[in-house]
């Protein structure tokens, strides 16, 4: 069930009717949640709903063993229970043909030939984002950081939470459990700038969608000329923002309009001044659950700082898909990240870091940006081949004369991937004076879902459903 469609407005509309004005106490309202999001999971495939409940069934009872025990070696025992159950479930559905067809490879690299049979394994859809947030939840009551909680019924719905469940962000334990403790009401302000954020939302996936066309021609077409390689990867650029932060975006607002609060997971990442700040405003979900439960978890910044920043960023490319053109994106992140670093560990170089002069910064702006677009070729592409050919033709292997139609497209894309993030911006830093004003917020509202349903292309599936 997508939310760019007309049968996703029905249950949302019914489900909102339910939980405001039929369910008026707390369990209730828990088995409407529980129960409307299985249905909404069900949507794409009913028979990988009782892979959700196991997971969540398993860590509910490892973090109460946990909390339970007083004994260091039966505390890690169930840690590991957890961890191996969520990453042995994510291995099996994600990267067992992954692993196979890599060995195949490799042998093929020494002269023997290998004939296996791939299992080809349905990806179930969430599954990334799901796993990642119940393990979070074992390890928080590990380390002491919350309390294990008491009712099946509620953590379960808290992993199943339909707005988050498909596609992020990552919601962790601590943030979501003591609201569905509360089970809050919806309020008017909640309801209107979630309305406003799931609008936004919808827009950015309309535009997405519309720069398909682009993206799919530099990275797939023959005879590309430098203006449409370029085009093409600042399409990609835009499309993969548009449709992911659109959907969290989306997320967050029917959360909202529920009464409920989920974090931000976008911040203006295009706007990064480095790569390590690109990072911190890019899918935030992901970069801070890595930084938490990875990164630190290695020695963070007190031993081997180069080392676990790589392995993180690694895992993290990884995570994405089970290519090594998703590992190679995660390498290169790792790279510029721990040259941006090192550079700034550099005496005659930090005044670069802590100048304010606009030339400086615009500088640093540009260069971390167009780092980032380096990166999404390698992510965007199906075979290195694919890579290699993007990039040659982005540095002037091929023809420099564009048409007057490749030089509209490129600055169409120009101006569709600023308008996202100055939409973004306004929405950020004046969302309450627009809300305020009825005869404004309103009219707003109905003229950009106006144009999503006359210009938009519904039931196009979101790009991070695959991973």
């Amino acid at each position: 069930m997508l939310f760019n469609t007309p049968l996703f407005f029905l249950f949302f509309s019914c489900f909102f009717f339910l939980y405001s004005f039929v369910f008026l106490k707390r369990y209730p309202r828990l088995l409407l949640i529980l129960v409307g999001s299985l249905i909404f999971y069900a949507g794409w495939n009913f028979r990988f709903i009782p892979l959700l409940v196991f997971s969540g069934i398993v860590d509910y009872f490892v973090a109460n063993g946990i909390q339970n025990e007083s004994d260091s070696k039966r505390r890690k025992l169930y840690l590991t229970i957890s961890i191996a159950t969520n990453l042995g479930i994510l291995a099996i559905f994600k990267y067992t043909d992954f692993a196979m067809q890599s060995v195949v490879d490799l042998m093929g690299l020494f002269g023997y030939e290998a004939s296996w049979t791939m299992l080809n394994f349905v990806l179930p859809v969430g599954i990334s984002f799901y796993t990642f947030q119940s393990m979070s939840y074992t390890i928080d009551v590990y380390r002491g950081e919350m309390q294990a909680r008491k009712g099946l019924l509620t953590f379960i719905s808290a992993l199943a939470f339909f707005p988050q469940l498909v596609a992020g962000p990552i919601l962790r334990a601590r943030y979501i459990l003591p609201q569905l403790e509360i089970m809050p009401s919806p309020t008017w302000s909640g309801a209107k700038h979630g309305a406003l954020l799931f609008t936004v939302g919808l827009f950015k996936k309309t535009v997405a969608d519309l720069l398909a066309t682009n993206v799919d021609y530099a990275f797939d077409g023959a005879g590309v000329s430098m203006i449409e390689a370029w085009t093409g990867v600042l399409a990609f650029a835009a499309q993969i923002y548009g449709d992911f932060s659109g959907y969290t975006d989306m997320a967050i607002g029917a959360g909202m309009i529920l009464g409920f609060k989920i974090p931000l997971n976008f911040r203006l990442p295009y706007f990064a001044s480095s790569p390590a700040d690109f990072w911190r405003r890019w899918h935030i979900s992901l970069s801070s659950w890595l930084r938490d439960y990875l990164y630190i978890s290695l020695g963070g910044n007190r031993n081997h700082r180069y080392r676990n920043i790589m392995i993180t960023m690694l895992l993290g490319g990884l995570w994405h898909g089970a290519a090594w053109t998703f590992v190679v994106w995660g390498f290169f992140h790792g790279l510029i990240i721990i040259a941006t670093h090192y550079l700034g560990s550099i005496k005659s170089l930090q005044w670069i870091g802590e100048s304010q002069a606009i030339v400086i910064r615009l500088l640093k702006w540009a260069v971390t940006f167009y780092l980032v677009l380096i990166g999404w070729v390698f992510f965007r592409a199906q075979e290195f081949s694919d890579a290699t050919s993007v990039l040659l033709n982005m540095h002037g292997m091929a023809s420099v004369e564009a048409a007057a139609s490749a030089l509209l497209a490129f600055w169409l894309t120009v101006v569709a991937l600023a308008f996202m993030h100055l939409i973004d911006w306004v929405v950020i830093r004046f969302s309450n004076g627009i809300e305020n004003r009825i005869w404004l917020f309103w009219p707003l509202i109905f003229i950009f879902q106006f144009i999503c349903f006359m210009f938009g292309v519904p039931s196009n599936a979101f790009i991070y459903f695959q991973f």
